[in-house]
């Protein structure tokens, strides 16, 4: 069944009532999950749930050459997968996932506070025509987009924490 709409510039545009999209809509590609390269998985189940608070959502072993488990960050829609038999990846090669977070200073007071070496914030030097450098310290207008923090799993598999959203209390 088709149901005749228009578009917002007035072309007509079909729906698939079955589906409930365009017809000349694009599929939606969501990351859902991310390997990441461990040597050692009890240790970094540990570390991502002890002191990242990442969420257990599975931990299947049926045999001793396959192990997945997944974790999903606070708030996350994306989930890490961590295991044996998973990749052929180097343990520690994955660079620079981002997980957002609204207060970069509180989220890496967290860490800090739960064992994680994290780095010093740092922020986008002359950000609206930035050019790749750096400042120490928060974004003074607390822009969405321009603070850091770094740090690093067991393994040396990196991830930014990157400030968006953030509200004064």
């Amino acid at each position: 069944m088709t149901i005749e709409k228009k578009n917002a510039d007035g072309r007509p545009s079909r729906w698939r009532a079955n589906a409930m999209r365009q017809e000349d809509e694009t599929v939606d590609f969501k990351i859902e999950v991310i390997l990441l390269p461990v040597s050692d998985v009890d240790r970094s189940l540990a570390f991502y749930t002890e002191q990242l608070a990442f969420t257990l959502d599975v931990d299947y072993r049926p045999n001793d050459d396959f192990r997945v488990v997944q974790l999903t960050p606070p708030g996350s829609a994306c989930s890490v997968q961590i295991g044996v038999g998973l990749t052929d990846a180097p343990p520690g090669s994955v660079r620079g996932l981002h997980l957002m977070v609204t207060d970069v200073e509180a989220a890496r007071r967290e860490l800090s506070q739960r064992g994680v070496e994290v780095g010093a914030v740092r922020h986008k030097a002359a950000k609206n025509h930035w050019q790749g450098g750096w400042e120490d310290g928060i974004d003074p207008q607390r822009s969405d987009y321009a603070s850091f923090v770094d740090f690093a799993d067991p393994d040396g598999n990196t991830w930014v924490m990157q400030e968006r959203g953030f509200r004064p209390s």
